[in-house]
């Protein structure tokens, strides 16, 4: 940490970069614009600190975001610091799955950094605060933070409380399941709408350990978030409380000047794949990990996410393949009680660095695992000694593939393939009920670049189980599995389609294996045979000619290492805090 730039109560903006819009008569016209907004003589020469929301009201999962950005307003104001709120886009998956809205989920992350920097970079704030609510906000705001390197500290808007139906607990992903059992007769149109009605009762993100609660226990286990922030459920006001503090942490990160890049490490990396681990999270966590790494310049792929959650034992037992949703964690302690298991055992790295200025260890203690309750195992005493997420490598996947075996019970398949070259052919079929026990469906054409998108197959996996076929098929694709989905579906199989990897020259009745317990995926072909059928491939043009989506699958780089879009820290020649 460097030495504090708030002495004798005063600033020293000699080193902020909103000395460019604050300080000085060439900063005249600009404090003008200031004026003009009812600021202050103290303010204006106060640091300026972005508090960005993805708030919309697009969805659940990022309605409480302005209330909760009131609140961060509050506390940098108290730290004597001068908020400056903005908000940014997000496309909320549960909306967008299933259809050609899921094509812009994966472009919104590198939209939201994008806008975020865009915004930081145009205004010279000095420092930010990022709230985030569903699924590829949370990375994107993260990846902000890491890409600018301003003193940061990442807040997530909070889980849905979990919905009641029929004494039972349920969340969006059984709704999606439900329309599966609608199909196959299982349930009525009534029982459809009950579920609907029944399933989302409150604000907050989708109530599992899906992707934005993976990525929000992420947050604090890389050290960005506070202690604790992860947890509490949207409407809970104890979220207000966290973000008061939230906005104070940030002010006392600009005095000391302690950064993204000073947090982030290797090792923290490595806590983040292991809490992963640890909750049975999101296969997704695989794409926005080495995205996230990339913006710090550290190479961590695919493979070394996979190679950390191999060595990680299973201990909450969460939604989709345990029992319990996020609610439910935050009653047992929450991810502090995760991290400090995994600490016990030996995994986790307590010396790194987090966003309170201490360590992780320094945070955890007089932490401890609560009895009477089994949302959380002891770690002498986990669900599996393996965690819930595994890689997957073989002539099938060279690049590698991801598989989420959290609650499974058989970690090998055998079976024959069944090749679509698009989702919604997949799922009509499954809704047709054109398929049979045994089929390995792939999907394929909706990688990055193929898709483009990359999208999310929630849809069909949630057809599949609705149908009661979920362990009885196996499902392949170079795109994307939902943090809810379940079962044995394998995703990012890379080389995609659209680059001519392996998956694209499968046929119909090609026998594939998939093996989590070794780690493998293969088709029973010899190498002759593959170049055969390669010599064979042409490319398939996508239906993107222009726009957004059309400059994503222009710039695109593979799954293995996050799908990003830009050169990364590696490349840049001067981090924007040192302007």
């Amino acid at each position: 940490m460097r030495d504090s730039i708030f002495k004798n109560g005063k600033w020293d903006k000699t080193n902020l970069v909103s000395r460019y819009v604050t300080e000085g008569p060439k900063s005249a016209p600009h404090r003008a614009y200031y004026y003009a907004m009812g600021m202050t003589e103290d303010e204006i020469h106060q640091p300026l600190v972005g508090v960005a929301t993805c708030w919309n009201e697009a969805a659940p999962c990022n309605i409480a975001l302005s209330r909760q950005a009131q609140s961060v307003k509050k506390g940098v104001s108290e730290g004597l610091g001068t908020p400056r709120e903005f908000t940014t886009i997000t496309v909320t998956d549960g909306i967008a799955m299933g259809h050609e809205g899921m094509r812009s989920s994966l472009p919104s992350r590198e939209a939201i950094a994008d806008t975020v920097e865009l915004t930081m970079r145009g205004h010279c704030y000095d420092a930010l605060v990022g709230l985030a609510g569903c699924d590829k906000s949370l990375p994107g705001m993260m990846m902000a933070m890491i890409r600018l390197n301003v003193p940061s500290v990442f807040m997530y808007g909070g889980s849905i409380l979990p919905g009641k139906f029929r004494g039972q607990d349920v969340t969006i992903i059984d709704v999606f399941e439900g329309v599966g059992k609608h199909a196959s007769g299982e349930f009525s149109d009534k029982d459809l709408k009950e579920m609907e009605c029944a399933a989302c009762p409150s604000a907050g993100a989708c109530g599992g350990q899906f992707t934005a609660n993976t990525m929000a226990c992420v947050s604090e286990a890389i050290g960005l978030a506070l202690p604790g922030s992860a947890g509490a459920p949207a409407p809970y006001l104890t979220r207000d409380e966290y973000a008061v503090a939230s906005g104070k942490a940030v002010m006392e990160l600009v005095k000391v000047g302690l950064r993204p890049r000073d947090i982030v490490t290797r090792k923290a990396f490595e806590n983040a794949a292991m809490v992963v681990a640890a909750t049975g999270g999101s296969t997704n966590a695989a794409l926005h990990l080495p995205a996230m790494a990339h913006e710090a310049g550290i190479e961590f792929d695919l493979f070394d996410v996979c190679d950390i959650m191999r060595k990680t034992p299973y201990i909450a037992d969460m939604k989709p393949g345990g029992k319990y949703v996020a609610k439910d964690l935050f009653e047992a302690g929450g991810v502090s009680v995760v991290l400090k298991e995994l600490l016990k055992g030996g995994y986790l790295h307590g010396d790194c660095l987090t966003v309170t200025g201490k360590t992780l260890e320094e945070n955890l203690k007089g932490t401890d695992i609560p009895k009477d309750q089994d949302v959380i195992r002891p770690i002498s005493a986990p669900i599996s000694l393996t965690g819930g997420v595994v890689g997957l490598r073989g002539n099938l996947a060279p690049d590698g593939a991801i598989v989420k075996i959290a609650g499974m019970k058989e970690l090998s398949f055998t079976g024959t393939a069944r090749c679509f070259d698009s989702e919604q052919e997949c799922l009509q079929a499954v809704l047709d009920k054109k398929y049979k026990e045994g089929d390995v469906l792939v999907i394929r054409y909706e990688g990055p670049k193929g898709g483009p998108g990359m999208r999310e197959m929630l849809s069909t996996t949630g057809a599949l189980y609705g149908q009661g076929m979920g362990g009885k098929v196996a499902l392949i694709t170079d795109g994307r599995f939902s943090g809810g989905t379940r079962g044995f579906c394998v995703g990012h199989v890379g080389p995609e389609a659209a680059v001519g990897g392996p998956i694209a020259l499968l046929k119909d009745g090609d026998v594939i294996t998939i093996d989590a317990d070794k780690g493998i995926i293969d088709v029973a072909l010899s190498e002759a045979d593959l170049k055969a059928r390669r010599a064979a491939w042409k490319p398939r043009e996508h239906n993107y000619g222009s726009g957004a989506i059309w400059k994503f699958a222009e710039m695109v780089g593979p799954a293995r290492t996050g799908a990003v879009t830009h050169p990364g820290a590696k490349a840049e020649k001067t981090a924007f805090v040192d302007l």
